[in-house]
């Protein structure tokens, strides 16, 4: 029969509980059957007592590291929908790819364009209010195209840390100008460096933005353009929305040439795979194709 004793061992320094059998079957006691935690005080003949304190600082320490965990995921990965709802990828029944681009518009948000009028590409861009206010006449070339434009937050600011109403207001604020220099109202929001916060679901509905993630983001603020091509190559799949940039943040005169050499390469590649290229509502909600 199974003792109803907490039994231990010293081992290497340690106290080795030996947890009872009624113990283990109630499935109540957190600890496996041979349980190693710090030492308690042995006296030969008495039945040993855990260090509760110890047992309790194991225990919450682990909570702690598993909430951690659960709120890094909800404020980074793009899949995750926990802080704001949020898509990162579209239908996976066609070969279409929508290609995004990040903290534009910029002085050389043009050139860009121009490789994607000369492909015939549309593309969705996710606007940065104080650029747009800064390019008004850019931003509104980028709507005059026919691309799509999306709300990056007014600053682009870490939202992490701040409060519902900061987060509200840095929404707001791009919604307006954006608004009132291209004459879109933006429908998808992308959060700055792609983390959400507390705060920011309220705001999303409460000015009718979907956020929006990505399935691959091209790094090509810091990589050459062949690992640019090769990475997004390797996340093409149908539906995938991929993620670049025609702007450094809120620089002035930003050097995008790596995405650009990127862009002229990738285009050609994806096509010859089969893939075609559509903007964020329409992998989203494929109604015409």
């Amino acid at each position: 029969m199974g003792s109803c004793l907490l039994r231990a061992r010293r081992t290497a320094g340690l106290v080795e509980f030996l947890l009872p059998d009624a113990a283990l079957a109630s499935g109540f006691f957190p600890f496996p059957s041979h349980s190693r935690l710090p030492p308690a005080t042995l006296v030969p003949g008495v039945p040993i007592m855990p260090d509760l304190p110890a047992i309790l600082e194991t225990v919450l320490g682990s909570a702690a590291l598993v909430s951690a965990g659960v709120l890094a995921y909800a404020v980074r990965a793009p899949s995750c929908s926990l802080l704001a709802p949020s898509v990162h990828r579209g239908s996976v029944t066609r070969p279409a790819i929508a290609l995004t681009f990040d903290d534009g518009p910029s002085e050389a948000t043009p050139r860009l364009l121009e490789v994607l009028a000369r492909e015939r590409v549309p593309a969705t861009f996710f606007q940065i209010g104080a650029n747009v206010r800064r390019l008004p006449a850019v931003a509104r070339e980028v709507a005059a195209a026919g691309h799509e434009i999306g709300n990056h937050s007014d600053t682009h600011p870490l939202l992490a840390l701040k409060s519902p109403g900061f987060i509200h207001r840095e929404l707001a604020r791009a919604q307006e100008t954006i608004t009132g220099a291209t004459g879109q109202t933006p429908r998808y929001f992308r959060a700055p460096y792609g983390v959400r916060w507390f705060g920011l679901r309220q705001a999303q509905q409460s000015l009718s933005l979907a956020g929006v993630m990505w399935s691959s983001i091209a790094l090509d603020w810091k990589r050459q353009a062949p690992g640019v091509v090769s990475r997004l190559i390797e996340g093409a799949v149908p539906g995938a929305i991929l993620c670049l940039h025609d702007g450094r943040i809120l620089q002035h005169r930003p050097d995008i040439d790596v995405t650009l050499q990127a862009l002229r390469e990738l285009l050609p590649k994806l096509m010859v795979l089969g893939f075609h290229f559509e903007k964020v509502t329409d992998i989203l909600c494929p109604t015409k194709n």
